[in-house]
């Protein structure tokens, strides 16, 4: 049964989004989902005809949209961006307008429709290379790139808007890993599982940079259990989400392990040797939250999802991969 608050989820269309508002509903939510839909509008399944969820197909760079949207929401989950430094860097004014432009109007839009808690979901790319071993909320930012200065930035200008009535948090997630009816094959677990299964090799370069990973049912989970806290323990706060900080090496291992056929890995030296690592102990702490799920989990869960067919033409097909989609859109764009 539904309960009276309305959650707006901007770029609900995309990967975590597909999965999550599913599980919003199942909360007992009501879900709004605000989306430009490039890569397909087809993504929820399950949900599609469910009376509490409803599609807008829109952009949050336009007003009148972002006004339609928040129309009677009490709560808004802040998704939509131009993912990834590849895809931002294709069109970096695209980029910048998405990821950035929009970013203060929306808050203050939300702010004005009465929205009463906005969740921000920003990248652990802010933190930059950092020698620590366990990189934690405290430390100096210092983003490599556009996309991730500009993620730094609106957590700033959110933190600006906070007050007795508009509670605001920021989630720096791992890298996400596993399967979502809006896929994603481009994302270092996921690009080693595919290649896995449909060529028989898992290729790495370098090995020992670290990534921290999350299971995407994990990443769905944070934002439901931060959006269920009282205010005092969520106010202006910001939290880093991450499973356990593995190295290259170990991820192809562990997707090797836990694959239903043989495959083999061939390492290759590279010239990118960042390394990240992040500290997840703040919101295990503070919120008593932590992981259920691994990377062993989302490996045997895309392996079925490719037994199932669910994920055809996976090695080309331009949906599953933000920068060959964002070129495609790009080109179209810039067409006479």
């Amino acid at each position: 049964m539904s309960n009276s608050r309305r959650i707006l989820v901007t770029g609900g269309a995309g990967y975590v989004g597909a999965v999550l508002c599913p599980k919003l509903l199942e909360a007992g939510y009501q879900v709004r989902v605000l989306d430009t839909c490039w890569f397909g509008s087809d993504v929820f399944p399950s949900i599609a005809d469910d009376a509490n969820f409803e599609l807008i197909v829109g952009d949050i760079r336009n007003a009148e949209d972002v006004r339609t949207a928040l129309q009677g929401c009490t709560d808004v989950i802040h998704l939509a961006c131009i993912s990834n430094d590849p895809s931002y860097d294709l069109d970096p004014q695209l980029g910048e307008d998405v990821n950035f432009r929009a970013f203060e109007p929306l808050v203050h839009m939300a702010k004005d429709a009465g929205v009463k808690r906005f969740l921000y979901a920003s990248s652990s790319s802010v933190y930059g290379i950092k020698d620590e071993e366990q990189v934690t909320e405290d430390l100096k930012l210092e983003p490599l790139t556009d996309y991730s200065r500009f993620k730094a930035l609106c957590e700033e200008i959110l933190n600006s808007y906070a007050d007795d009535q508009f509670v605001v948090t920021t989630i720096r997630p791992a890298t996400v890993c596993g399967y979502s009816p809006r896929q994603r094959l481009d994302v270092i677990v996921n690009i080693l599982v595919n290649h896995a299964v449909n060529r028989g090799v898992i290729r790495v370069f370098g090995g020992a940079q670290f990534r921290p990973n999350l299971h995407i049912d994990d990443m769905c989970r944070a934002y439901l259990d931060v959006l269920q806290q009282p205010v005092e323990l969520v106010q202006r706060e910001i939290f880093n989400v991450g499973g356990i900080n593995h190295t290259v090496t170990e991820l192809a291992d562990i997707v090797q392990a836990n694959i239903d056929r043989d495959a083999v890995i061939e390492i290759e030296p590279t010239e990118d040797n960042r390394s990240y690592r992040i500290s997840s102990e703040r919101i295990r702490e503070k919120l008593g939250f932590q992981p259920h799920k691994g990377v062993p989990d989302a490996v045997k869960e895309l392996v079925e999802a490719f037994n199932l067919g669910l994920l055809p033409g996976s090695l080309e097909d331009s949906r599953y991969f933000n920068i060959k989609r964002m070129g495609e859109i790009v080109s179209d764009t810039a067409a006479p």
